[in-house]
């Protein structure tokens, strides 16, 4: 395609043709910028697109999201091509946790599996037991044999896991920065502001905050508290664009977002998108040998559920 696009009208048309003329599938995580959900095939959590992309038909997968997420889209599908709009979208979470950290837990701790929250580079995959999301940590946990888990990188999540499993949670000295950042304070202020609103809090955040919380939800669990509530409004305590997500799914309710921006998964654009289909740029590619690791735990994981 020579014309030069530059409205977003234009853009989504175009990405739409390119779309079929690529075979291609757009995955959008929930924290995306909302004009991407305009070409996207599916918005959701790290679970729910991890579960897509290993069921895609498509030859081309589009990621929208962070670098650990394309990777794990192309660990589970080494024969499509996996494309991510923005190269240098990193998680900061994902990078505080290393191979040889991992090997170092591992002999401290020599009874413990390892449980490598989706947010970890796929080395680190390849280097533990077993994944798990916000969405299925505790049932993920509760499947080992272990009576023991090392549970990286976030802290939050692995302390919270450890409140609703009777295994034995060692935590790992992470975090996510924009949920660890939310403070008590501004739920608290927010519910006064909102005394009939539903708190949904992520786990990734602080005790303190989730004490606040009616319900501690993943994602994915706060878009379907919603749907299953008779409540009318909703604080929302995590990454600022999944209050656009409930919006877009539930748009009768009301909404009122405690948290901060993730500056790295908007970093992707809907110009970035066309570019990256127009020249099939940005390709993901994860080394074969640490591939087979990743893909063991990542499926151990969607068996699991």
């Amino acid at each position: 395609m020579s014309k030069t696009v530059t409205t977003d009208v234009e853009l989504v048309d175009s990405i739409n043709l390119l779309k079929k003329e690529k075979d291609a599938i757009i995955l959008v995580h929930n924290y995306q910028p909302i004009e991407i959900y305009q070409v996207s095939d599916h918005i959701g959590d790290s679970l729910e697109l991890c579960r897509l992309a290993q069921r895609t038909k498509a030859e081309t997968i589009v990621f929208c999201g962070v670098d650990f997420m394309a990777e794990s889209a192309a660990v589970l599908n080494p024969e499509l091509t996996v494309l991510i709009p923005e190269r240098h979208a990193r998680c900061p979470m994902a990078a505080m946790a290393t191979v040889p950290q991992v090997h170092r837990m591992r002999s401290l701790h020599s009874d413990a599996a390892v449980v490598a929250y989706v947010n970890t580079s796929a080395a680190v995959k390849a280097a533990s037991d077993i994944c798990c999301t916000s969405a299925n940590a505790v049932r993920v946990v509760d499947s080992l044999d272990e009576e023991e888990a090392i549970l990286l990188p976030d802290c939050n999540l692995a302390v919270y896991t450890a409140t609703k499993s009777s295994k034995r949670i060692i935590p790992w000295p992470g975090h996510c920065y924009v949920h660890n950042r939310i403070l008590e304070d501004e739920v608290r202020k927010a519910k006064s502001l909102h005394p009939d609103a539903s708190v949904l809090v992520h786990p990734e955040c602080p005790p303190a905050v989730w004490s606040l919380a009616n319900s501690v939800e993943s994602t994915s669990g706060m878009l379907r508290f919603v749907r299953e509530s008779d409540a009318s409004e909703f604080i929302i305590v995590t990454e600022r664009g999944m209050v656009n997500r409930l919006q877009l799914e539930e748009p009768n309710r009301r909404y009122y977002a405690v948290g901060g921006i993730c500056a790295q998964m908007k970093q992707n654009s809907l110009k970035k998108v066309y570019d990256a289909l127009t020249s099939m740029q940005n390709r993901v590619i994860v080394p074969e040998d640490v591939a087979d690791g990743a893909r063991m735990a990542l499926e151990r994981m969607l068996q699991v559920g």
